[in-house]
């Protein structure tokens, strides 16, 4: 299926790795020009070079945090009129609440909630003027299920899915749509930290906890970048522009309700 955004513009952020990797991968290969966006230089302009090398596309590596004022800042000239915004911060750590301080919610809140926003704010009225643009966030499975030891991102992500479902009603009617998308259980560096602080938990060794949380996936696996990146790309598409403000959850089935 050609999605028709060949020659479009997209800012992928937390791309070097993972699931931002894998959107920017799928864009991409959909002849989107890509700017991406990470933290650490090396590891963002190898992953720059290989998706040049891979698809032959037009990509651009910005170094920088992009949870801060001066990364945003970065990542914009860089990319100062996008057609396609992929919002991802690394999500907050795991533990138990009572150890949480107020900086801790802070910090939380500003990356999986404020960053989004922000960015949202500086390109989505430059994308209604030119009457197309695809806004995807990276939030989480704990929208719809929170998780017990990632309560700062249970509660950081609800506020973007709350601010999302009213924003995306609005901006649909000039072409741009918004929407969530919530990775279940896939295999990344995220997935081995979470399990890892289980294992500590638990005591038991991490092979064994990584292999009993599969067992429990209807899927019976963990998902993969790849086909994440694939379902953000169709919600980037053309054919995807009567769909906003929906939640998207890829969770192998894990999810057990009807709704």
């Amino acid at each position: 299926m050609d999605l028709g955004i060949r020659g479009k513009r997209a800012l992928v952020c937390g791309a070097s790795k993972g699931l931002g990797r894998g959107c920017a991968e799928a864009l991409a290969g959909e002849g989107v020009h890509v700017t991406i966006v990470a933290r650490t230089a090396e590891a963002l302009e190898a992953t720059a070079e290989d998706i040049r090398r891979r698809h032959g596309a037009t990509v651009t590596a910005v170094a920088c945090d992009i949870t801060t004022p001066e990364g945003r800042a970065l990542a914009l000239a860089a990319c100062p009129q996008p057609d396609i915004v992929v919002t991802n911060a690394g999500g907050p750590p795991p533990g138990d609440f009572r150890n949480w301080t107020r900086d801790d919610w802070i910090a939380a809140v500003d990356a999986n909630m404020l960053t989004p926003i922000e960015l949202i704010k500086a390109t989505v009225d430059g994308m209604m003027d030119r009457g197309f643009g695809r806004i995807v966030n990276i939030t989480s499975s704990s929208v719809k299920a929170p998780i017990d030891i990632l309560g700062l991102s249970n509660g950081a992500r609800s506020g973007l899915t709350g601010f999302v479902a009213g924003l995306a009603r609005k901006t649909v009617a000039r072409g741009v749509t918004i929407n969530n998308l919530l990775p279940g259980q896939f295999d990344t560096d995220r997935l081995k930290k979470t399990m890892g602080a289980a294992a500590t938990s638990s005591g038991k060794p991490l092979d064994e906890v990584m292999d009993a949380r599969r067992k429990q996936i209807p899927a019976q696996r963990f998902g993969t970048a790849e086909e994440f990146g694939a379902v953000c790309a169709f919600l980037c598409s053309m054919q995807a522009g009567y769909m906003t403000g929906q939640n998207v959850l890829l969770d192998g089935g894990n999810y057990p309700g009807t709704y």
